[in-house]
């Protein structure tokens, strides 16, 4: 699919987007006090005020500075906000600019982004072309917000957020079969600024990949099947265990799911200040690579690549083509996919089948950033667009490739080739899995 647009209803779209990222950094940071935005509720995390001042600051980098030309509001922050030069557990010591300071920044830099926007010229230059520099910022911003809702999750005291309950499902999710044969062949992944203008770096080029025939879980791994893995000894035995994650369950002994406490005869787990019993139907969360493939083997299976995984999600066996999500070209709605923080947790296995892939593959996108088997590595004729450490500098073995999307992710910065990446030990983030297997 082209997706040609004209220049009112992409700059219609840019606003849009950047005042939904916005509205939710406000809900995100609003709810709190002063004392809570400064400090830092894990050393694997900022502090609030840090992404408060960070969003504004690569707002006005890139679309105030690098496509309006203007001078630098405030330049002697820039280093603080550069997140390649701090590491976020040396961020409280930096003598940050303090919520009030940094609510002020962000609401003058809108300000006249909001004027740039109105008078760009949204064609010609690479970076400004379909309103790319725009849609990227929102992107970044809402990127950060999923990051805060993740320090939410972190944090100690009572619940500062709130949500409604994600649907059931609407149909009989118990009769869907198990799994879903994908056929072999070529199919297109990845994409194109013609196709996707707001698509990232690593997204493109697309390119003709062919996998062999799969099966691939018709739903993710749900909080049941994980816990009879858990119940079995899984953590307990080396079998199931690549060596770097059964050293580091190991080290810092761990034995099930982060958040998960086995109390009173059942396991229970903190849900952004709430305790409750872990509930089975629900897709399993705050998982590490390394959980999510010892289960898989444990299961007589394993992680889908990542090429298996967007075969599965984009793949039309009757026209042959790639579709941008798994229901269609369409843009996500409450019937397709639980993103934005509409709700603080995954809906139930089976829900949203109006998202289901052509091939009945359910919640591909939304609910859980889903593991896979693959090393985030470039596309063949990759470029480094607009600048090599959104993705290049992290290309290698050392990071794991997640699909799809969580509750936690804005619809502007998921699609069916959206890619995201982690170091194969993170449990705070958002991430569950589904296993595969070969068709034989």
């Amino acid at each position: 699919m082209t997706v040609t647009t004209s220049p009112e209803a992409l700059r219609q779209r840019a606003y849009d987007a950047l005042a939904a990222a916005r509205a939710r950094t406000a809900l995100l940071t609003d709810c709190v006090d002063d004392g809570e935005l400064t400090a830092q509720h894990s050393p694997l995390m900022s502090p609030l005020v840090w992404d408060l001042a960070h969003i504004p600051n690569q707002e006005e980098q890139w679309l105030l500075r690098a496509v309006g030309g203007r001078a630098a509001l405030w330049p002697e922050i820039d280093p603080l906000y550069d997140a390649f030069q701090h590491p976020r557990a040396t961020r409280p010591s930096l003598p940050l600019l303090s919520p009030r300071e940094a609510r002020a920044y962000a609401a003058e830099v809108r300000d006249r982004v909001l004027d740039l926007l109105g008078a760009a010229r949204l064609e010609g230059d690479p970076l400004v072309d379909a309103a790319f520099a725009f849609g990227m910022v929102a992107q970044h911003e809402q990127q950060h917000d999923e990051t805060m809702l993740i320090t939410h999750q972190l944090r100690r005291g009572p619940a500062a957020l709130s949500a409604p309950e994600p649907p059931r499902p609407a149909d009989d999710a118990a009769g869907l079969p198990a799994e879903v044969r994908v056929p072999g062949g070529p199919f297109t992944m990845g994409t194109s600024h013609d196709e996707e203008p707001w698509a990232l770096d690593n997204e493109r080029p697309g390119h003709v990949r062919s996998v062999p025939a799969f099966f691939i879980d018709t739903v993710p791994v749900t909080c049941g099947a994980y816990r009879r893995f858990v119940d079995d000894g899984g953590y307990r035995d080396p079998r199931w265990w690549a060596p770097e994650g059964w050293a580091q369950i190991r080290r810092h002994g761990i034995g099930a799911p982060l958040f998960w406490r086995y109390e009173g005869g059942q396991w229970l787990r903190r849900r952004f200040g709430v305790v409750e019993p872990v509930p089975d139907d629900e897709p399993v969360l705050h998982v590490s690579w390394y959980e999510a493939d010892a289960y898989a083997r444990w299961a007589g299976r394993r992680l889908p690549t990542e090429a298996e995984w967007e075969k599965a999600a984009r793949y039309d066996p009757v026209s042959g083509r790639s579709r941008r999500y798994p229901w269609g070209d369409a843009e996500p709605t409450p019937d397709h996919a639980n993103l934005g923080q509409r709700h603080l947790r995954p809906a139930p296995a089976g829900a949203y089948p109006a998202g289901a892939s052509p091939l009945g593959v359910r919640q591909l996108i939304g609910d859980v950033w889903e593991w896979t088997a693959s090393d985030f590595l470039p596309y063949p004729g990759f470029v480094a667009f607009p600048y090599r450490e959104y993705s290049e500098v992290f290309f290698g073995p050392g990071h794991k490739v997640l699909r799809g999307g969580s509750f936690a992710v804005a619809p502007v910065a998921c699609r069916g080739t959206f890619r995201n990446w982690d170091l194969p030990v993170r449990r705070q983030i958002f991430a569950g899995f589904r296993t595969a297997r070969d068709a034989g």
